[in-house]
């Protein structure tokens, strides 16, 4: 494995990180054996970082992490991220909301703190421009997000802040330019690159304006997601999820689909466009880590060997969380 420093925290992690996620559909499932055999094996190989949510599976991603390391109980313990959802009836108690959130994912998670809490709206001009969307006066105004999530901080549940890289470009900067968070989380991949680079006036896609440039500016720790395009790239059949959810929909995923068969079929095979979707999405020089959700072994493995060669990282002893 290798390791980078995640922006401004001075964390050093694993340039690959175990999503949690429901595209993957372990962790928002019940094979309790396999899911506790996947993380100690993810651990194993180094992976140092796990990324959950409130709303993944209904919390159902945060019980199933828990109760794997509790069962592991690995001499250091991993970096854990999780992040709280705002719907438009929490914006009138943001930090009641955020507090009550939190607190119920530590208790799934079995732990008393996590390394990060990260935002998981959308940022966009005005509330309800996309879905789950809030303006960034929600976030940066008077008993804002970011008032609440650093009272936590400093009462000692969360080390770091962070936020979602979706939305409107220029709100997201807005967010990133700050100085109230350490970290955001963005899509990146082979088939949209916008969030990395400035892409031509007739990209069709979402553009997400460079936003991996702006935060590495304002030294944030940059993760990015969606590395295989939803399983887009590793040729995989939409996951149920796919199905239902509004931020990433069944038709993006078929319009992914149908450019990963094309590139499969001019020049590469299915496994070595999955090993080139990795290594596109770590190679980024502002890229700290690439979040992957797995269902197997042999998933995490194939990740590993996907990485770029190059001269071994030591690990140090601020790699992993000491229990």
């Amino acid at each position: 494995m290798q390791y980078r420093v995640l922006g401004k925290t001075g964390i050093q992690v694993s340039v690959i990180a175990f999503g949690a996620g429901p595209i993957s559909t372990l962790m928002v499932g019940e094979e309790r054996c396999l899911q506790t055999q996947v993380v100690r094996h993810a651990l194993e190989c180094g992976i140092n970082w796990f990324d959950t949510a409130a709303t993944y599976g209904q919390g159902a991603s945060e019980i199933s992490l828990g109760l794997a390391l509790k069962e592991i109980a690995p001499e250091r313990m991993p970096h854990i991220a999780t992040k709280v959802r705002f719907s438009p009836e929490d914006l009138s108690d943001i930090l009641g909301a955020a507090r009550r959130s939190l607190t119920e994912s530590l208790r799934r998670l079995q732990v008393s703190n996590v390394t990060l809490l990260q935002l998981h709206n959308s940022i966009t001009p005005q509330r309800g421009d996309e879905p789950t969307s809030i303006a960034p006066q929600d976030v940066l105004g008077p008993n804002g997000v970011a008032q609440a999530f650093a009272q936590l901080r400093d009462e000692g549940y969360v080390r770091f802040l962070g936020f979602t890289g979706l939305g409107h470009p220029d709100s997201m900067a807005q967010i990133a330019c700050s100085g109230r968070f350490e970290t955001i989380q963005v899509p990146y991949h082979m088939l949209n690159p916008s969030a990395g680079r400035c892409m031509p006036a007739e990209f069709m896609e979402t553009n997400y304006g460079n936003i991996i440039d702006v935060c590495a500016r304002q030294s944030l720790g940059v993760f990015v997601i969606r590395v295989l395009a939803g399983g887009a790239l590793a040729g995989n059949e939409p996951s149920p999820h796919t199905y239902k959810t509004p931020f990433f929909p069944l038709d993006l995923y078929l319009r992914d689909r149908q450019r990963a068969d094309e590139l499969v079929a001019g020049y590469l095979g299915r496994d070595e466009l999955a090993r080139q979707a990795i290594r596109f999405s770590i190679t980024h020089t502002q890229v700290q880590a690439a979040i992957i959700g797995f269902a197997s072994n042999s998933q995490i493995d194939e990740a590993v060997k996907a990485l770029p060669h190059r001269s071994p990282i030591t690990r140090s002893r601020d790699a992993f969380l000491f229990t």
